[in-house]
């Protein structure tokens, strides 16, 4: 077994109860600038993220065992409080999709469904350029759909790899409660960014 120390920390969201299993960096220091003038930095993260990394940014699917193993463990113990795992769409195309395949290997390991029952109404982008409250709540007003049939009735977990300010995850909570008449929704991350910005 290949699972990692983890450093559990709650999020609060319109969700009954969420954990993000442990922070996204623990520092980020600017090294200076490239031949391209971005700046680069000198990044540590906790090992679990540093996985999430690889996985992400890499397009390195070895990553996903340690995450999917270290995920299946720590969900183990809270079996009973979750029924099916909805993942959160991702926001734009990659080779590997963290969020899609995390959540399909922790509902293999655990024998939990994993619902594609969200969809997009229209091309998302990245919240993670709005830093204004305001505008990332307008940013995802009506941006998701639901499939209340799949939804109805049921304990669910909502999935993403990364809690920044929680605005996309509140937005999906929100339909999964009314019109997907859940019965009850939990979050969880693997990480969690430093600041909400």
């Amino acid at each position: 077994m290949a699972i990692v120390k983890i450093n559990p920390i709650a999020i609060a969201g319109r969700w009954k109860s969420g954990v993000a299993l442990d922070l996204h960096t623990i520092s980020s220091t600017p090294i200076g600038y490239n031949d391209f003038g971005y700046m680069q930095f000198e990044t540590i993260r906790p090992e679990i993220a540093e996985f999430l990394y690889r996985l992400k940014n890499r397009g390195d699917r070895t990553a996903a065992g340690p995450i999917i193993e270290t995920t299946a463990d720590f969900l183990a113990r809270h079996r009973d409080k979750f029924d099916a795992i909805v993942p959160v769409p991702p926001s734009h195309q990659r080779a590997v999709q963290p969020v899609i395949v995390v959540a399909e290997g922790v509902g293999q390991t655990l024998g939990v469904p994993v619902l594609s029952c969200i969809t997009t109404t229209r091309p998302t982008g990245q919240l993670k350029n709005i830093t204004d409250p305001e505008e990332r709540e307008e940013h995802v007003r009506g941006l998701y759909a639901v499939d209340p049939a799949q939804t109805r009735d049921r304990k669910l977990l909502l999935f993403d790899d990364l809690f920044r300010s929680g605005t996309t995850m509140n937005a999906i909570t929100d339909i999964l409660m009314d019109p997907g008449k859940a019965e009850v929704v939990r979050a969880l991350t693997i990480t969690k960014t430093r600041s909400n910005q």
